[in-house]
């Protein structure tokens, strides 16, 4: 049997990390996995987190399973966390995933069972995981233009014409904020056109929201899918904890499905937990339990807001450090897109070519289509960063 098997392509982020830790030159950057790094290099385990593991281990009674939809306190803790009050309770079904990649797979699962002819839209480019899920699932897929090479913001006018063909049923994949790969996000009146054109054209929304409180701010971050999640009959919505609370490891999503009214959300519901209990029976527990203790406590929230805060700030810096020194060395204001991005990732706008001599001769370590970690920065290497960009002439 497993002769038949075929070799599958390597995963280029993963390659990316192995090369970056073979390599001997001290002076070497990676701004290629997408972790959250401070100024020292390390992935630090939240403060407010350290205090809920803690409280979680003096208090848990039992490690038994929890409901197929996963903690109620989890779910309802994010509905809360993500759409403020932007739906009906009632009209929201919701299941715990083992990570927004979970998230995003059961939706698409979701929409399969729903509407197998549906076509789900892609903007172009997007995060790698969405067309290779949707692929493997053999699912129709489209794609809609969304980066402005030359201004390195958002091509709306492509956008909105590329959506202008979708049918009535199809699927339009979203990214609530901090748009990965490229850091370009829609502003408020331009969500309104694509909302807008959805109803017109009878499709339904799916947002991916995997870094709210990344951007400009917890609640800023959540307005776009809020504004989606109030004016739609039907949405789907996947979130993540990964960033925004610093637990990647402990695999911690939601997928959430709003319906026109609450029989059809009980119906969805009952799919949803159907899907949960075929691909991995109850949804891990750990990382959810974290994010309820926090979000069910105000003392851990605020503390966890805080941080959360310094973090989005952080990163804001170095955006603003980067552009400001590439604007000294090259002489030139075409790298002032970098501090407009916001979120962890920016694409600069060059050549695979040109990734590989920063590599080469800088120890620069980004994905060859130029996206870049913004948070694997930090003072001393903003420097070392802006020189290879200008000495390879993107």
């Amino acid at each position: 049997m497993l002769e038949h098997l075929k070799e599958q392509p390597a995963d280029k982020i993963l390659m990316l990390m192995q090369s970056y830790r073979e390599d001997p030159r001290e002076n070497k950057v990676d701004l290629g996995v997408g972790v959250y790094k401070d100024a020292s290099g390390n992935t630090p385990v939240m403060r407010a987190v350290k205090a809920a593991e803690k409280r979680i281990w003096e208090d848990q009674t039992t490690k038994a399973y929890t409901g197929l939809a996963g903690d109620p306190a989890y779910t309802s803790g994010m509905i809360d966390l993500v759409l403020s009050g932007a739906a009906p309770k009632e009209r929201i079904a919701a299941v715990a995933t083992p990570g927004g990649t979970g998230a995003i797979r059961q939706g698409l699962e979701l929409i399969r069972r729903a509407a197998p002819d549906a076509t789900v839209w892609v903007s172009a480019p997007t995060w790698p995981n969405h067309p290779s899920i949707i692929k493997f699932l053999g699912m129709k897929m489209g794609e809609y233009r969304y980066f402005d090479d030359s201004t390195r913001g958002v091509d709306f006018s492509a956008m909105m014409s590329d959506l202008s063909g979708i049918s009535t049923g199809d699927v339009v994949l979203l990214h609530g904020c901090c748009h990965n790969p490229t850091g370009a996000n829609l502003s408020d009146a331009q969500w309104d056109e694509v909302i807008a054109l959805l109803k017109e054209k009878g499709a339904v929304p799916m947002v991916d929201i995997a870094y709210q409180g990344f951007g400009d701010g917890l609640d800023a971050d959540g307005a776009a899918t809020r504004k989606v999640a109030a004016a739609m009959d039907e949405c789907l919505i996947a979130a993540s904890c990964s960033k925004n609370f610093g637990i990647y490891r402990e695999r911690t999503g939601i997928l959430m499905a709003i319906a026109r009214d609450d029989k059809e959300a009980k119906i969805a519901q009952a799919n949803m937990n159907f899907l949960n209990r075929q691909n991995f029976s109850f949804p891990p527990d750990h990382g959810a339990r974290i994010v309820s203790t926090i979000l069910g406590d105000p003392t851990l929230r605020a503390d966890w807001e805080a941080e959360l805060e310094e973090v989005r700030l952080s990163m804001l810096g170095l955006r603003q450090q980067l552009a400001d020194e590439l604007r000294q060395l090259s002489n030139s204001d075409r790298f002032d897109f970098i501090a407009h991005h916001r979120g962890m990732f920016s694409q600069i706008g060059t050549t695979p070519e040109k990734v590989e001599t920063m590599r080469q001769n800088n120890g620069i370590y980004m994905v060859s289509d130029s996206r870049m970690n913004i948070a694997g920065l930090n003072a001393e290497t903003v420097p070392l960063l802006a020189r290879a960009i200008v000495d390879a002439r993107v």
